[in-house]
């Protein structure tokens, strides 16, 4: 069977499982910290110092009393629920630190298709600086994507599985809880790096149709694919689904680079330049 299809059931597990969150994994939390998963502060519960909530809902029917930080998830305040401190959701201060631009207070996760349009440009104009400080390892990954577009949807599937067991099992280690946030930041990072190589191939294809003749500059085909893809993100719920292929398939292309390399199976083509 051809891995394409061996995907298919898998990327639409993974796609019910990002746009609608586990509520049935709701915890109760009686302190503050960091939560993996939906997390509920009950009624007269008083949680006290920062709660950050990462890929999953908070509902807050009690007191938190300091920040409260949502990645990947939203906040569900409910009568009686108190926030004495920020609501940051979906990025709040770690995201302002990468992003500056992006809006602080969102009413909806930018990760949606109905998010600002400015979470849109600030995400791009990042994939677009990946481009310009790797233009190797984005023509390496660009190269995956052309020859081996389904195992670059498997190898994402896998990679999207296996992040939460293994930063479980780092924590578990003790000494190596510091490399839990390095995990996450690569994993984002490998979301960038694929997205501006699948947004280069995007843009290429479209400048041979528009201009056979003509060999369209990488930046300019770059720039061409962000704008094709963040239209059809913008789609209501196609847009969804858009946005989570995008992510899968630039990601698997991303580990696969790296596993390829590795073994020593070359890539095709001389690396893409700025010009």
């Amino acid at each position: 069977m051809r891995p394409a299809l061996l995907v298919l059931p898998l990327f639409a597990l993974l796609c019910a499982l990002l746009v609608r969150p586990a509520l049935a994994d709701t915890r109760a939390v009686y302190h503050g910290g960091v939560y993996f998963g939906s997390v509920v502060v009950e009624p007269g519960q008083i949680v006290e110092g920062d709660l950050t909530v990462i890929f999953g809902d908070a509902t807050i029917e009690g007191v938190v009393e300091g920040d409260l930080n949502i990645l990947g998830g939203s906040v569900d305040p409910r009568p009686g629920g108190i926030v004495t401190g920020q609501v940051h959701q979906v990025g709040g201060t770690v995201a302002q630190a990468v992003v500056p631009w992006a809006p602080s207070d969102v009413e909806e996760s930018p990760l949606l298709p109905d998010g600002r349009l400015l979470w849109r440009i600030s995400w791009n104009l990042l994939a677009l600086l990946v481009f310009l400080i790797f233009p190797l390892r984005t023509r390496m990954v660009l190269d995956r994507l052309e020859r081996h577009p389904g195992w670059c949807a498997a190898a994402g599937v896998i990679g999207c599985v296996a992040i939460i067991p293994l930063a479980v099992l780092l924590a578990i280690t003790i000494l190596l809880i510091p490399l839990v946030p390095l995990e996450f930041v690569c994993v984002f990072a490998g979301a960038f790096l694929g997205t501006a190589a699948l947004a280069l191939l995007i843009g290429r294809r479209l400048c041979e149709l528009v201009s056979p003749a003509t060999t369209p500059s990488p930046l300019l085909a770059l720039l061409v694919g962000l704008v094709l893809i963040t239209a059809a993100e913008l789609v209501p719920v196609l847009g969804t689904l858009v946005l989570v292929l995008v992510g899968l398939i630039g990601l698997g292309a991303t580990l696969l680079s790296f596993a390829t390399e590795s073994v020593g199976v070359p890539t095709s083509g001389p690396p893409a330049t700025t010009a």
